[in-house]
């Protein structure tokens, strides 16, 4: 399956704002949707994991990409994105071991399913070329 294409442009919190250095504002940064395509719930992308809390910190939003909530290529920026403490997926890759490195309850597949259609194209493109590092 393939991912979902959302992105949004992630304003930093205005507490960073407020403390940032002088002629030096810290930029706003866009994020991916991480879920499969097609999904029926808002778009959620990773920040970090909490080794504490055994979640991670996601970034959650409405709109754009190929998600239930739209078709476009993408959202505004502010569009109500929120922040939550999630508690990690317990699914494991019956082939791999790998866990989920989704949340608990996501509404699609396991990411170990999922498959980014940019590094699809880039290994289709890459394939038979030689890596430049080994040399002649």
């Amino acid at each position: 399956m393939r991912q979902c294409t959302a992105v949004t442009l992630l304003p930093p919190p205005e507490h960073v704002v407020r403390n940032a250095v002088p002629g030096e504002p810290p930029e706003a940064g866009y994020v991916l949707c991480e879920l499969a395509e097609r999904h029926t719930a808002e778009h959620a992308a990773l920040l970090w994991d909490v080794d504490a809390s055994r979640e991670g910190v996601w970034v959650r939003w409405n709109g754009g990409g190929s998600g239930g909530s739209g078709s476009g290529g993408g959202s505004r920026s502010g569009e109500r994105a929120r922040l939550a403490g999630l508690a990690w997926c317990a699914a494991v890759d019956a082939r791999s071991g790998d866990a989920c490195g989704l949340f608990a309850g996501h509404p699609s597949a396991h990411d170990f399913d999922v498959v980014d259609p940019t590094l699809v194209e880039m290994d289709a493109h890459l394939d038979g070329h030689p890596d430049p590092a080994d040399g002649p």
